[in-house]
This record gives structure tokens, sequence and C-alpha cells, in this order.
């Protein structure tokens, strides 16, 4: 008790000898010295322009637009991310679903899960702090993934539209996919797949990275154009690929799908209605001819609406696809032909701005997509839901869950149809993609 006495006594002492505190000094309360206001990083008034620039303060215009593109970039991440992953998964562990159809499907879902989960916060985090994510890396790499994923939804759906073509012009009825060997269908996939990476390879010797001071702050902007320490060779081709790039696009990733999609659909259709079974008229059948004829016919009714459900998830991939690929294809070719002058009238913000409308809106069409086959594909989406329910019954309490497992039983036992594998049964599809 004396010891912690003396203690006290001695503290009591200290303190009384301690200079008064400047309390109207905040760096007072801190053991870090105070920087100043200029020091900030991603500070314009600051000399060195280091750090990175805080597009959420102060409270501005320019803050309030930082918040909604976050928000859009958000809401698209999420989409896309969970819905392709979905697609995938889907294909992936359903053997009965695993036709070219659907793998081709699958491969379209997996290239926009890569745009969307390295693209979309490379573009998004430039865009607020004017700096690059991996640098050069990502100014070439960006470019490539999205081309090569043009490419690749172009070549789906050319690929099916000729399944599709194949399916109605082949002998005999309208043909289902089936089920086929993985070495078939990695086959296909390859042709798509290296196809759109090859034509886009030029894209990794067209962009390059280069930083300009503005206001003192060092700001990363991707420049198209070929750098001049390429080989003579390879840079004159590069050069060739820049200045034909704007109607490359335009004719390739854009003209061709439309009208090689709207070309099989005119020819499927005219294909279909000719096979459509024509009911004679005047004559008069037995009953057991009736009973036959009528069998076949709904037969026949059930595979025209099947066939007319896979050309129309055909035509809304295409409108999606054309919608969110028109407008920068038309911005581009009407900038190109506009006189300096007038493109020295615009706002210095406009070719910015129009130039991230069109990267967003690529980054729609891949989160809209899977939402969009999972909706109109019926095997896929009756898939995505058993696959829910499954999920939602695992997290159940263990009274719930053995009710509803004896629920199912009861199900079973009357119908046999396991999760994803109600497909099973060959009466209602199998195989098919929709």
């Amino acid at each position: 008790m004396i010891v912690y006495l003396g203690h006290v006594m001695f503290y009591a002492m200290k303190v009384s000898y301690m200079p008064p505190r400047r309390y109207d000094d905040p760096s007072g309360y801190f053991t870090t010295p105070r920087l100043p206001a200029s020091a900030w990083p991603g500070n314009s008034s600051s000399g060195s322009g280091s750090g990175l620039l805080n597009p959420l303060f102060p409270g501005t215009d320019g803050s309030y637009w930082a918040y909604a593109v976050m928000l859009l970039a958000l809401v698209l991440f999420a989409a896309g991310i969970v819905g392709n992953l979905a697609l995938m998964c889907i294909v992936w562990h359903n053997f009965y679903l695993k036709s070219t159809w659907n793998c081709v499907l699958a491969g379209l879902a997996f290239w926009d899960f890569l745009v969307l989960f390295f693209c979309l916060p490379v573009v998004v985090f430039h865009e607020l702090t004017l700096k690059r994510l991996l640098g050069d890396l990502s100014c070439r790499l960006v470019p490539y993934l999205e081309v090569s994923s043009l490419g690749v939804a172009t070549f789906s759906l050319c690929a099916l539209s000729i399944d599709r073509f194949h399916a109605a012009t082949g002998p005999g009825p309208l043909q289902t996919p089936k089920v086929e060997p993985c070495q078939s269908i990695l086959s296909k996939l390859s042709v798509i797949w290296v196809g759109s990476m090859v034509l886009a390879a030029p894209e990794l010797l067209l962009w390059q990275l280069l930083q300009e001071t503005v206001s003192t702050f060092k700001v990363d902007i991707c420049v198209r154009e070929p750098s001049v320490e390429l080989p003579e060779s390879i840079y004159s081709l590069v050069l060739t690929y820049h200045e034909a790039r704007m109607w490359w696009v335009f004719g390739c990733y854009l003209c061709l799908p439309l009208l090689f999609t709207l070309a099989c659909d005119l020819v499927t259709r005219q294909v279909v209605a000719q096979r459509l079974p024509q009911k004679p008229a005047g004559d008069k059948v037995t009953s057991r001819c009736s009973s036959s004829s009528s069998a076949s016919s709904s037969s026949k009714k059930k595979q025209h609406t099947r066939e007319q459900r896979l050309r129309t998830t055909v035509m809304a991939l295409t409108i999606l696809y054309v919608i969110c690929n028109l407008p920068e294809s038309i911005c581009n070719i009407t900038l190109a032909y506009v006189s300096a002058h007038a493109l020295a009238a615009l706002p210095a913000l406009a070719l910015p701005a129009l130039s991230l409308i069109g990267q967003f809106l690529l980054f729609v069409r891949c989160s809209a997509t899977p939402v969009l086959l999972l909706c109109l594909c019926r095997s896929l989406g009756q898939a995505f839901m058993d696959c829910c329910c499954c999920c939602c019954e695992e997290c159940l309490p263990d009274g719930t869950s053995s009710s509803s497992s004896s629920t199912m039983k009861s199900l079973l036992a009357t119908e046999p149809a396991v999760c994803y594998d109600r497909v099973k049964d060959s009466s209602t599809v199998i195989g098919t993609p929709c």
C-alpha cells in the first residue's frame, strides 16, 4: 500500500511540472507528424504526383459521377459473375446437357466471365484514379480480351445458326442435339477459341501506355499506336491492321454474325414450313388411322415448337449482341470521317465519355447474356432452379430438411428425377439445349 501511494505521488508531481498542452493544435494528439495539404497523395497541388487520385472526396459533381460508375460496375460484375459461373457449372456437372449447343454457350460464358473478371475492374480503376492497374500489361491485354470476346461471340452465333440449319435440313425428322463425346466438343470449341485469339493477336502490339502530366499529376493513357521499336515487317503489318481496324471490326464482328444468323434463320424457317404436315381436305379416315396420325402430328408439333424456341434463342442473342456493339461502331465510323475542326469543337470529356460508354455496353452484353440464356433455355433454367433449391435445402434446419428429404423421396418413388438429371427422360428432352 505504501509503495502504491509513492507511485501515485511521483506521477502527480511529474504531471504538475509538465508544460501545458496546446489544445488548439490537433497535431499534438498524434505521434506521427502531420503532413501539409500539398503533400497528400493524389492532391493536384502536389509536386510529385505519385499518389492516387481520390475521386470520392470531396463531394462534388465528379464524386457523384464516380459513385454512379462504381454502382453500375458492381451491379454488372455481380450479375455477370454469378450468371456465367452458374451456366458453366450447369453444363459441366450435368452429363445430359453436354451437347454441342450447350458447350458453345458455356464457352461463350467463359469468355464473358474473363472479360468481367479482369477487364471491368481495370477499366473502372482507371476511370476513377487515372492510373492503370498492371501498367502496360493491362493496356495491351484488356483490348485483346475484349476483341477476343467479340470473336468468340461472333463465331458462337454462327455455330449455333449452322447447328439449327443442319438439324432442319438433315434427313428424317427434326433432330435434337444429343450428348457428344468430349473430343468432338473440344474440337469444335478449339476452332472458335483459337480463331478468335489469332484474329485478335494484333491488339497486343497495337496499344502502348503513355504518361502525361496534367496539373502536376501524372495520368496514364492507353494510346492505339504501334511502337516504333517493333521490327519493320511486323510494324508494317500492325500499321495496316491499325488503318483497317475500324472497318474490320464493323464487318467481321458486327455484320457477319447479323447477316449469317438472319440468312440461316430464314432458310431454316422455310425448310421447317415445308415439312409441316398438311391436312388433306375432304378425306375421311378411320378411327385407328386418325389416332395414329394425331399422335404423329402431335410429336411433329412438339418438335416444331422446340425448333422454334431454339431459333428464338439464337435471334435473341444476336439482337443483344448487335444492340451492344452497334453504337460503338457507328461512333468510330462517324469520328473517322469528321473534320479536325469539328473534333476540336467537341468538349474535352466527350471522346473519353464515348469510349467509356462503348466499354460498358460490352460489359452489359457479358452480364445480360447468361441471364437471357437461363430465361430462354428450359433445361438450363430448370437446372439452375434445381441447384438453387438444393442449396436452400442444405441451409434449412435439420427438421425442415428431413421433412423435405422425405417429401423428395416420396416424389422420387413415383417420378425418377434427380436434381439436374430431370432431362434424363427421353420422352421430354435428352441433351436438348432448350
